[in-house]
């Protein structure tokens, strides 16, 4: 418990949108910022469990904050930001993925959203048990290097056909066009000799 409430207390005092909202809040109220995490915490949960839209909320949890964050990391001179919310977004794809065939299943426990949004909050915490970092290395990055190879040879290969498809659609397309054209250009109707003969005899007999 100890150990828990000093990861707490250590990570309320790190610079973060929240924390600063934290800091703006204990000013005004004179409520300490622990508890007023803490009192957040419980009616975030209250809400993902009871709550009308706990889907809707649990994605802007996962998604808001970590985009913001992502854009402050790309506009700092510092890398290693970046590689932290790259990390996120490639554990957030994956789950996305994963819940995409498990959704309609698990929406009906009663504590998915708070499990799931717990889950999130997990995955951007800052620090070395950030849960991003942790399922990377741990289960992402040992697939990746032992099957990239095999995955790059395959999406090499559909991409090759997914050209070799597009620019033989555009030639028949082009040649479609192109036959179209000369049929309606043949198709014109050409005014016959007599006709113009005639109405220039028209237009002499008029000027005389």
């Amino acid at each position: 418990m100890d150990g828990l409430r000093q990861r707490l207390e250590r990570l309320l005092e790190q610079r973060n949108l929240a924390t600063e909202a934290l800091e703006v809040l204990e000013a005004k109220t004179g409520v300490d910022k622990r508890y007023l995490a803490a009192g957040a915490a419980t009616l975030l949960s209250l809400y993902l469990l009871f709550g009308y839209g706990a889907s809707l909320l649990c994605n802007l949890i996962g998604f808001v904050y970590p985009a913001y964050a992502s854009i402050k990391a790309i506009e700092s001179p510092s890398k290693e930001d970046d590689t932290v919310w790259l990390t996120y977004w490639v554990v957030y794809s994956l789950f996305g993925l994963a819940e995409f065939f498990s959704d309609l299943l698990l929406s009906w426990f009663p504590f998915y959203y708070a499990g799931k949004c717990a889950f999130l909050l997990f995955c951007m915490i800052p620090g070395p048990w950030n849960g991003a970092h942790m399922l990377y290395h741990r289960v992402i990055r040992p697939l990746f290097l032992k099957h990239h190879e095999a995955v790059d040879s395959v999406v090499t290969d559909l991409s090759g056909r997914a050209l070799d498809v597009a620019a033989g659609i555009t030639r028949d397309v082009l040649q479609t066009l192109a036959r179209s054209r000369a049929l309606v250009t043949s198709a014109a109707p050409l005014p016959s000799e007599p006709t113009i003969a005639k109405v220039s005899v028209t237009h002499l007999q008029k000027d005389k």
